[in-house]
């Protein structure tokens, strides 16, 4: 059992060293399109935490000052309710502890920020859902109203934001997408074409062993590891990157102002490792995928 092993890892490592121009290129190409795929996936989940505070329809935030009492905040409640049905479809209290929640993942790139804020300090919020009738300028009439009202710290509009980061997350998102598609289908295109080199330059030896009775599984399997280690290798280095490349952003958000929206744009909670994980199993899946269609190919055993 060992002396196979060692067997199938020494030819592995030879017929790496024997097409070191194509494993590179294979390698190289692999590991773009999985950085490629990988910073899509982070940048979707960047334009979805931007948009947690905007969810469901919700058009209008009505902030509350902190440490306001529910017999105060019965005036807000009020002023909406008498609205309800006309200008309002709908609205829902978000208390310190939902904010602090929502903070959390909103300021995700201002620890420093963050860190301040508690249940005692961060302001409460209204979230309001117009009826679909209702138009920029009559929100803006009910926006005036309700700044005017006590204990209401600000009132913010969607507006035209929401479609503008839609459409940007949906227009990177697919091109990004099809992009990486593109190159894992040339990265696998690449592998198939290294191990059919590898196969060609080896078929003396092949036949050898076919004549003294080697198995087709014992000849294919060196093959099918080399291509297996491309697209790990491929992963390992998409996974090196984009960790890099997260980092530098998200040491780079900390100077962006506040109201800018780029610090919601940081991914945490673990997202980024278990995308990292799924590059890997990725990066694995398609150089077992160009080698098995190259093994059964050209190897005739």
């Amino acid at each position: 059992m060992w002396s196979r092993i060692t067997y199938t890892l020494r030819e592995t490592w030879a017929s790496f060293k024997r097409n070191v121009t194509l494993t590179a290129a294979a390698i190289i190409t692999s590991a773009v399109s999985l950085l490629i795929f990988g910073a899509t996936m982070l940048m979707r989940e960047g334009f979805d935490n931007l948009l947690v505070t905007w969810e469901d329809d919700v058009e209008m935030i009505v902030y509350v000052n902190a440490g306001t009492t529910d017999e105060q905040r019965s005036v807000i409640d009020d002023a909406l309710a008498s609205n309800e049905g006309v200008t309002v479809r709908s609205f829902r209290y978000c208390d310190a502890e939902c904010s602090l929640g929502e903070a959390e993942q909103v300021l995700a790139g201002r620890p420093d920020v963050l860190a301040q804020l508690n249940l005692d300090n961060i302001p409460s919020q209204y979230k309001v859902i117009p009826t679909e009738a209702t138009d920029v300028n009559t929100l803006r009439d009910l926006q005036a109203d309700l700044r005017g009202r006590e204990n209401v710290r600000s009132v913010d509009l969607a507006e035209d934001q929401l479609d503008l980061i839609g459409k940007l997350k949906n227009f990177f998102g697919l091109y990004t997408l099809l992009l990486s598609i593109s190159l894992l289908v040339a990265a696998v295109l690449l592998i198939w074409n290294t191990i059919r080199t590898a196969m060609f330059a080896r078929r003396r030896e092949i036949e050898v062993m076919k004549a003294v009775g080697a198995t087709d599984w014992f000849i294919r399997v060196p093959f099918m590891l080399e291509g297996l280690v491309q697209g790990m290798i491929g992963g390992l280095g998409a996974c090196g990157a984009l960790w890099f490349i997260n980092e530098r952003w998200t040491a780079g958000v900390r100077d962006f102002p506040l109201n800018s929206g780029f610090v919601s744009m940081v991914v945490t909670d673990g997202f980024l490792y278990q995308r990292m994980g799924i590059l890997m199993g990725i990066g694995a899946l398609v150089g077992a995928i160009g080698s098995g269609i190259a093994v059964s190919r050209f190897l005739d055993v």
